[in-house]
């Protein structure tokens, strides 16, 4: 019995672990996990850890990856070593989560990560069921710098947009509540698509990649904006 609630456990921990971010990073099945070699998530799809969520920097929290899953990771969270099959069953380094299952060892508790953010839904997860997402830049008040990041309307909270630093990040950075904001339209200019959301003295000016993105980001903003929260194949289908 004991050793059938180890192995429960060991999946339970695993159901999100080894889930698929993009359809570009397939995921390994839980039976494949150090038998066949992960194919790495991309250092520029994140900006922080994807297992404790601390931000990584150039000094003290460096990206690492889990020769298992394939997870962006800092040091702490790939302080592990498991004999992985397909290298020969030589020791590599893993992720925590990889080296409870490989192994069947438990960790002590202090070892694990501490913080966690308030905006605690991966971009990946909410992206693949979203009103809209994509890539977008984020003005600041002279409408010259500002900050380019992954945003996101999901379908489960359709009245908030997400901000996140990269498109597989595992916790939104920010969030700003759209309902009450207008969507104005900004005359486009040296090939700038821009867009602003305003309410009261509060604006947030956007620049979309192309005309077309920009528009359907106007128009799904508006909807949140309105509060209408069903989606507009939900309203053809009830049509």
């Amino acid at each position: 019995q004991e050793a059938i609630d180890r192995k429960e456990k060991r999946s339970e921990t695993f159901k999100t672990a080894v889930h698929g971010l993009e359809t570009d990073t397939p995921a390994l099945q839980r039976e494949e996990l150090g038998r066949r070699a992960p194919q790495w998530v991309r250092d520029n799809l994140v900006t922080m850890c994807m297992r404790c969520k601390e931000p990584f920097n150039a000094i003290t929290r460096r990206r690492h990856h889990c020769r298992a899953c394939g997870y962006v990771v800092c040091a702490r969270c790939s302080d592990y070593k498991a004999e992985l099959q397909y290298d020969g069953n030589r020791p590599n380094r893993v992720c925590q989560e990889c080296f409870i299952f490989l192994t069947g060892h438990t960790v002590l508790e202090g070892r694990e990560g501490k913080h966690k953010g308030i905006l605690e839904k991966g971009a990946a997860e909410v992206s693949s069921r979203s009103l809209l997402c994509s890539s977008l830049h984020l003005l600041d008040k002279n409408s010259k710098g500002g900050t380019r990041g992954w945003f996101v309307i999901p379908q489960e909270d359709p009245l908030v947009l997400y901000i996140y630093a990269a498109p597989q990040d595992v916790r939104a950075h920010s969030s700003i509540p759209l309902l009450g904001y207008q969507v104005r339209d900004m005359p486009q200019g040296e090939s700038r698509h821009l867009f602003q959301l305003a309410q009261s003295r509060q604006v947030f000016t956007f620049e979309a990649d192309t005309e077309e993105l920009k528009q359907r980001w106007m128009k799904t903003m508006a909807r949140s904006a309105a509060g209408i929260t069903h989606s507009e194949e939900e309203e053809e289908d009830a049509d």
